[in-house]
Order: structure tokens, then C-alpha cells, then sequence
């Protein structure tokens, strides 16, 4: 089959470690020709491009800017990237009779270049859901329900779905909410399709290795280490966190990693600045290579959402923890289902965002047990080889398209 992928994720190199480039390559892996539409952004100075690599074609579109910029441009951008994603194919692909389509959110603006292909080849659709956009956007504050921006891009996304043959979600309360707040929707088309990774052998660092590592990050090396790494942006309500590093500063047995930019970056740095906490630390964003081994020095992974949500969310970071056998802490709103799942399968523990006493009992658990860190890290690690690799998630997209050739 031949496979087309749209995705507003800036993908560059197509071998590195990711949701979406670990599923191109099952694709590739399986047989399959694929292609791959990303955007370039304007704020690095390159037109379009087409480059082949490993059996996987990508075709870099010149877009605005879409990734951690103000909200305007991002808006203009989400617009005006169904036209250029559309004519971009048009120009490069022309000779190319695809079979099916992927495509992910965000954005939900994909609709009429999702119709185009499906009419043009004949192709089937299948959504991978990761952002239920506007609802988001409204639980934070971000647009106004009912208002003229809510309305239009309700309207996009109601339109966005219909357009999709398939659906697959994130988790059971994702799946749950979409039914209940799009009745158009056929059930059948809507089902479980988690974030997934290909599980590879790394190779764990040693003890002396982590020593070494936390010795140049002036850590304790004795010190539970809690590390958050991702974004810092307002739908991860890190006002909490903020509550959490204050209600334990000064607490030797335990420290505080913080790992990530994004909107909310500048907020976090003058409050550690003006605090000066001794049992936490900011870092900017990391080399993926030496972020990776940042993470395998942590004992307990950190997940924080804002307690606004209505939608259940379901954060990609979770994954990395499962994957380096590290349990997690979560901090979410009561509709997200995360914490449900890790409490359910024993590799974490859950507290409503905004519940400081519940929370901080959670870290103190932690602290006062390693046997149970480890415990937990090891069933997330076989939970994550059950559940979330992507030949599970191949084999649930591609049970729809058997037939097709």
C-alpha cells in the first residue's frame, strides 16, 4: 500500500525515536511505501524540500509558524496549512495513488485535503486523535465557548471526523468523550489507539554512570529524584507544580528535576529565581541524547495537567518514563483517565491537580520506599511492551484495511 502521512510535527531526521517516526517505520518495515508530509516553519528559513530516507520519503512544506509561537500566527498558520499541505502534494506527488491516509492532531483544518485524496485515489482515512481542539482551548481559557471562534472551529472538527473513516484515541475516556459529544459519530468507527514506541535494547547506565550524571547537575545522588520532562506550557497547570516545589523546599531526601520549554518557561525561571529552591532545578531543553540520559538517573516520573480539563488528555512523556522502567506521579484533572490506568496496572500513583496534601503524601510514599520504585518501574516497563508499541498500533489501524490493495 502506499501510505500518506500528514502531521504538523516538525520531523527531520526519520530515525529518531518518536510516536509518529516509530510508526512510519513499522509501516516501511511491514512493507508498506511511505510518504510523509511535515511543515518546516518560516522561522527556519527554508523553502520546501523532498528528501528520501531509509525507504520513507519526506516532504517538508514551508508553513508559518506553528510550534510555540503567539496565538494569532499559530491560528493563521493552522488555517493556511490544509492549502499549502494540499498544494505541496499536488506538485510533488503527482504521480502517487495512495491507499490510505494518517493524519494527526492537531490541527483539526486537515478536512478538505483529507477529502481531496479520498476522492482523487479512492484512499481510506484513519485519524489518530491526540488534541480534541476547541474544547482544550476553552477549559484553559483560551477562547470562549459558544463564541465566534469556538463555533468555527467546532465546526472544523466536527467536519474533520466526519471525513475520517476511522478514529483511534488515545485511551477509553477519550473514546468515550468523542461519542458523547459528536452523536453523528458511528461507534464503530471510533476505537483505542494509543501512543506507541518501538521497544528497542538500550543499554541502562550504570550506578556509577547516574552518579556521574547527577554529580554534574550538582543532584544528590542519595535524594529521590522526581523529574518532570516536556513541555511547560498552560495546559500542564504548572501553577501546581510551582505549589509543590515551595510546600517542599528544603527536604534533603528528595529533589526536583525540571526539564522543557515553552510558554510557561520564563513564569517557572523567575519563581526559582526568586525563590531559590535547594532541592530543584530548571533546565532548557536538552539534546535528546543527553536528555535520554538525564531521565534514566530519575527514580519517579512527574505528569502534570491543568485541573480545568474537561477533555481527557493522554501525555506522550509517559511513554519515556515507561520505557526506562521509572514509575509515575500524576497531577491531573478528574477526566483524564491516566491515572486511572497506572493506579490499575501498579506503575503509578494519582492526585486530583490542585490537591497539595494528597500529592505531597504521594512523594512522601516514594521517598520512604525504593523497593517500591522499583517495583512499580518494572510493571510499567511490561505494561508499556503490552499496550503501547507500535505493532500494536499497527495491527489496530491496519485490521481495517486488510483487504485493501
Amino acid at each position: 500500500m502506499n501510505i500518506l502521512f500528514l502531521t504538523i510535527t516538525h520531523i527531520t531526521d526519520l530515525n529518531a525515536s518518536g510516536i509518529y517516526t516509530d510508526l512510519m517505520r513499522e509501516f516501511r518495515d511491514q512493507g508498506h511505501e511511505v510518504y510523509i508530509v511535515s511543515p518546516i516553519e518560516r522561522k527556519y528559513k527554508s523553502p520546501t524540500f523532498l528528501k528520501k530516507e531509509d525507504g520513507i520519503i519526506l516532504l517538508k512544506v514551508k508553513t508559518f509558524n506553528l510550534q510555540k509561537t503567539n496565538f494569532i500566527e499559530k491560528g493563521i498558520g493552522t488555517l493556511a496549512i490544509e492549502y499549502q499541505f494540499s498544494s505541496s502534494i499536488k506538485k510533488y506527488f503527482p504521480d502517487v495513488d495512495f491507499d490510505l491516509v494518517l493524519y494527526s492532531t492537531p490541527p483539526i483544518t486537515f478536512t478538505k485535503v483529507i477529502r481531496n485524496i479520498k476522492k482523487r485515489y479512492q484512499a481510506q482515512s484513519y485519524l489518530l486523535l491526540k488534541d480534541i481542539f476547541p474544547q482544550n482551548a476553552v477549559d484553559i481559557g483560551l477562547l470562549r465557548k459558544g463564541g465566534l471562534l469556538h463555533r468555527f472551529f467546532r465546526s472544523k472538527e466536527r467536519k474533520l471526523y466526519e471525513a475520517s473513516d476511522y478514529i483511534g484515541c488515545m485511551s477509553p475516556a477519550n473514546v468515550e468523550f468523542v461519542l458523547k459529544h459528536n452523536k453523528s459519530i458511528s461507534p464503530s468507527k471510533v476505537e483505542v489507539c494509543p501512543n506507541s514506541v518501538k521497544m528497542k535494547m538500550k543499554s541502562s547506565l550504570s550506578d556509577g554512570e547516574k552518579k556521574t550524571i547527577k554529580k554534574s547537575y550538582n543532584i544528590p545522588s542519595e535524594a529521590t529524584l522526581f523529574i518532570y520532562g516536556g513541555n511547560l506550557g498552560k495546559p500542564q497547570g504548572l501553577d501546581f507544580l510551582l505549589r509543590v516545589l515551595e510546600s517542599n523546599n528544603g527536604k534533603t531526601d528528595r529533589f526536583f528535576l525540571i526539564i522543557g520549554s515553552g510558554t510557561e518557561f520564563t513564569k517557572i525561571k523567575n519563581r526559582f529565581d526568586v525563590n531559590r529552591p535547594s532541592n530543584a532545578l530548571l533546565l532548557s531543553e536538552l539534546p535528546k541524547e543527553e536528555y535520554d540520559k538525564v531521565v534514566q538517573t530519575g527514580d519517579v516520573g512527574l505528569i502534570f495537567l491543568d485541573p480545568r480539563f474537561t477533555i481527557p488528555n493522554y501525555p506522550s512523556r509517559l511513554l519515556s518514563y515507561l520505557e526506562y522502567k521509572i514509575p509515575v506521579l500524576m497531577a491531573t484533572d478528574t477526566n483524564t483517565d491516566i491515572g486511572k490506568i497506572a493506579e490499575k496496572n501498579g506503575y503509578g500513583f494519582w492526585a486530583e491537580s490542585g490537591n497539595l496534601e494528597e500529592f505531597n503524601s504521594l512523594l512522601d510514599k516514594f521517598c520512604s520506599d525504593k523497593k517500591l520504585i522499583t517495583e512499580m518501574g518494572e510493571k510499567g516497563y511490561a505494561f508499556l511492551k503490552d499496550n503501547y508499541t507500535v505493532e500494536k498500533s499497527y495491527q489496530i489501524i491496519m485490521n481495517h484495511f486488510e483487504n485493501v490493495i
